[in-house]
């Protein structure tokens, strides 16, 4: 009798311990698929629980890796998850369609950095791509999720990161295989790697995405895969530089969540930072425009107007633009003397008796133009 009530309450201590090992594994995250399945068992043919959508929050239970059936040399990972549906369906999903709450965390903070920064530019993907919470595609650790082709999103800032070099693995950042959790990597120098070998650093844009697009607010994305898109009103003003950074001096800009980010309702007044084209590789403390153009628009006449055209300088983002009305100011980050520090200036906008939009410009020491 004493060994069975042994035998017994050493049971029960096991059940107990399993299920506290249960809870330590156990977190929440969210769905980023559009769509996606929680199914009876880690097989994409397996059968279909309960339809889950983007933004629905679910309880991660477990995990595990499931050789590929297509390539035995990958796995995919699984998560056994609690839906928070009135039934608690249990069942199992894709990992890529769940993003954990902790990584949702980070890309919160991310976010909450510059979330009185306006943004500089708008883009959207030219194909499928990583969201990271880094600018770094030397491995898988830093992915949040992929993005659709096509998703577009507010550019706050950017940033040029040395180069992985040959010998470390290096992905095209064109969004891995779905589920992967030992993902392969592109090899190097393949597609549009080798169009610019000689380039030692690559080129990363901080990104802000709207709710539709992303659970996550922020993130990183891979500059190859980003395609401006330069506003409608504005595009036929290039000349000779390329533009990197616009904002409007009068109006609402189009929220990002709208599918033409690159159109505008009705053409109006803009700050425009350019820089100009180079046949050298871009060097890590590269700024990241060297004009400045202020582009007016009369009203009655319907057409625009050169209100302001800098000099070449040296210039860094954020962009900021203050005031209301015609009164407005915008303020640059400029570096006058090479090697010197960088400082903020001010420029004052107004309108003289015709109307006509007006540039008051500080005195900065003009540079030399990079060939």
């Amino acid at each position: 009798m004493r060994f069975s009530k042994t035998i017994f309450v050493f049971a029960l201590l096991l059940m107990s311990l399993g299920c506290q090992t249960l809870a330590s594994k156990s977190s929440t995250g969210v769905v980023v698929a559009r769509r996606a399945q929680i199914r009876s068992w880690t097989a994409v043919g397996a059968a279909a629980l309960l339809q889950v959508n983007r933004g629905d929050a679910v309880d991660i239970l477990d995990t595990t890796d499931v050789t590929d059936p297509s390539d035995h040399t990958r796995k995919e990972r699984w998560l056994r998850v609690k839906a928070r549906d009135d039934i608690g369906t249990e069942g199992w999903i894709e990992s890529r369609n769940v993003m954990p709450e902790d990584v949702l965390e980070e890309s919160k903070k991310l976010a909450g950095e510059d979330k009185e920064v306006t943004p500089q530019a708008t883009g959207q993907l030219k194909a499928s791509s990583n969201l990271r919470l880094t600018p770094d595609r030397g491995g898988n650790e830093n992915i949040m999720m992929r993005l659709d082709s096509g998703s577009s999103f507010d550019i706050i800032s950017w940033k040029r990161v040395p180069k992985p070099k040959a010998s470390e693995t290096i992905e095209s950042d064109v969004a891995p295989k779905a589920g992967s959790a030992q993902q392969g990597s592109a090899r190097p120098g393949q597609g549009e790697e080798r169009t610019q070998e000689e380039e030692q650093n690559e080129l990363w844009y901080k990104v802000r995405l709207s709710a539709a697009a992303s659970p996550a607010p922020a993130g990183w994305i891979y500059g190859k895969q980003v395609e401006l898109t330069v506003p409608s009103d504005i595009i036929f003003y290039r000349t000779g530089r390329e533009f990197v950074a616009w904002q409007r001096l009068d109006g609402e800009t189009k929220k990002v969540a709208d599918k033409d980010a690159g159109q505008e309702t009705k053409p109006g007044s803009w700050l425009i930072l350019e820089r100009s084209s180079s046949n050298q590789p871009r060097g890590l403390d590269e700024p990241d425009f060297d004009r400045i153009y202020v582009l007016g628009y009369d009203k009655r006449n319907q057409e625009h107007y050169t209100a302001y055209r800098s000099p070449d300088l040296k210039g860094y983002l954020p962009a900021r633009i203050e005031g209301q009305g015609d009164n407005k100011t915008f303020i640059v980050r400029l570096q006058e003397v090479e090697g010197g520090p960088v400082k903020e200036f001010r420029y004052s906008l107004y309108k003289d008796i015709r109307g006509v939009l007006r540039v008051n410009a500080p005195n900065v020491a003009p540079q030399r133009r990079r060939r």
